[in-house]
């Protein structure tokens, strides 16, 4: 499922939560919350809503970077992703490949993660994320952002 940035429309994310992209199989039920998580992630990044990723991530949050750089916690990693936004522009896609329940309140979910360049050229890295269930809701508790030796 791709999640642009810069574009959110409801009603292609209503078509995104009913199939994955190139003929998957379906999103289950209990998947939809966990691809919605993404696109509020992606959303709160695209639009800066800080009050948003107060919602969604997790008090004790962590996020590695690909540039190596550790944000811990809630303040830290919401001051790195609003900072990474404005000094590295261009136009972000999270598409979600696949999810992995390991109980029932923890989750991991695959993403590519494409960030297109003012000049045109492309920069694609993985993110991985770690949600968890905290009072009925899931959360991001951890991020992993990392572009894989030899890709573009």
């Amino acid at each position: 499922m791709n999640v642009t940035l810069n574009f959110f429309h409801p009603i292609l994310l209503l078509l995104f939560l009913t199939a994955r992209v190139g003929g998957q199989q379906p999103v289950s039920e209990e998947e939809k919350p966990l691809y919605h998580l993404i696109e509020q992630y992606a959303e709160a990044r695209d639009t800066k809503d800080t009050a948003l990723l107060d919602r969604i991530l997790t008090k004790d949050i962590d996020q590695l970077v690909s540039t190596g750089e550790w944000r811990r916690g809630l303040k830290t990693a919401k001051q790195g992703m609003m900072r990474s936004s404005t000094t590295n522009p261009g136009d972000r896609t999270l598409t979600v490949r696949n999810t992995r329940f390991l109980g029932p309140t923890t989750a991991l979910i695959d993403a590519r993660y494409t960030i297109k360049n003012r000049d045109g050229s492309l920069r694609n890295m993985w993110s991985t994320f770690v949600a968890v269930k905290e009072n009925g809701n899931w959360k991001i508790s951890a991020i992993r952002n990392m572009k894989p030796t030899g890709s573009d």
